[in-house]
């Protein structure tokens, strides 16, 4: 997770998420046609959300008693960690979020090309600040979409689980959109997208308050308090969780005002602190959200160790 997805084997046989990437687009060219009415289109996006999660995940289900019938144990379950962990994005999305902060050290319009690659709005029209704070909040949003959803559906299924899981955040964020092609066709995907990351984004604002009490210069009760005042004003249901444990503990303010598609949207502030964020404020981020990840690796492993005993003890009752 840490080191990242091979390049080399992106560019041989590309990365699982682009095989997912390719079922969905075909889906979307098929089943979501310009002559076809609304009631339609929702009725085939129907129908193209349980293709997307039910191909991918039945071949993961697949991949995995296969593993499990061929190697033995010992090597069975390290190598099926290895599969799973390539749809975790940790490395990924740090150095995404650093580039921007890179950039805006040097220039406006190289923090803005930056902030292209990871958000959804209109760079152009953005301030530095407004720069910043857009990729605060993709570190904040992703950290949960990106990281801990995936590691959570993870413990619970196994590499079908993770299969799963990025099966629905792909499809949310390829036709998951309120535009005129997306709005009905992928009504289903951004539903059940944001079912799934439900659990995630309480628990990713946990591990956010967490690494803010360890860490100098962060505050883990305002962040506690911005989450319970502010998390359930967002205009997601999820990212408003990770988001406000974020723009508490840094003493900042995230979301309001944008433009997507050149046309602006009113969105409410979430935090107190100062909305002018500078490059320092975005690495302040990154070291907020190593230590997060960092937490949810310990608590992970010691989940793992207690289960294990667990397991043992039954195992020697019986």
């Amino acid at each position: 997770m840490a080191v990242g997805y091979p390049q080399a084997l992106v560019r041989r046989i590309g990365h699982p998420v682009m095989w997912v990437g390719g079922l969905i687009g075909m889906l979307d060219r098929r089943l979501n046609t310009e002559d076809a009415t609304p009631a339609r289109r929702r009725a085939n996006g129907c129908l193209a959300a349980m293709l997307i999660v039910s191909v991918p995940t039945a071949a993961a289900v697949l991949v995995d008693r296969a593993i499990r019938r061929i190697l033995p144990r010992w090597l069975a379950l390290p190598l099926t960690a290895v599969l799973a962990s390539s749809l975790v994005a940790q490395r990924s999305l740090h150095d995404h979020v650093r580039a921007v902060a890179v950039a805006a050290q040097d220039s406006l319009p190289a923090a803005r090309h930056a902030v292209s690659h990871i958000v959804g709005r209109d760079p152009e029209q953005l301030d530095e600040a407004a720069v910043l704070r857009a990729a605060t909040e993709t570190l904040a949003e992703n950290f949960s979409d990106g990281i801990v959803a995936p590691l959570l559906w993870m413990a619970a299924g196994g590499l079908p689980g993770a299969v799963f899981y990025k099966s629905v955040n792909t499809a949310d964020s390829m036709i998951g959109h309120r535009t005129p092609r997306h709005e009905a066709f992928g009504y289903v995907a951004a539903k059940l997208d944001d079912l799934v990351n439900l659990p995630a984004s309480r628990l990713s604002a946990l591990w956010i308050v967490l690494a803010a009490l360890t860490m100098r210069g962060m505050t883990a009760r305002g962040a506690l308090c911005i989450v319970l005042r502010d998390a359930c004003h967002h205009r997601s249901p999820n990212a408003g969780w990770p988001e406000a444990a974020m723009a508490g503990a840094l003493g900042i303010r995230l979301s309001g005002p944008r433009s997507y598609a050149g046309v602006s949207v009113a969105e409410p502030w979430v935090g107190d602190g100062r909305s002018d964020l500078r490059p320092d404020d975005l690495y302040r981020a990154l070291a907020l959200y190593r230590r997060a990840c960092l937490i949810q690796t310990l608590a992970g492993c010691s989940a793992a160790g207690m289960l294990a005993r667990h397991l043992r003890t039954v195992y020697k009752t019986y």
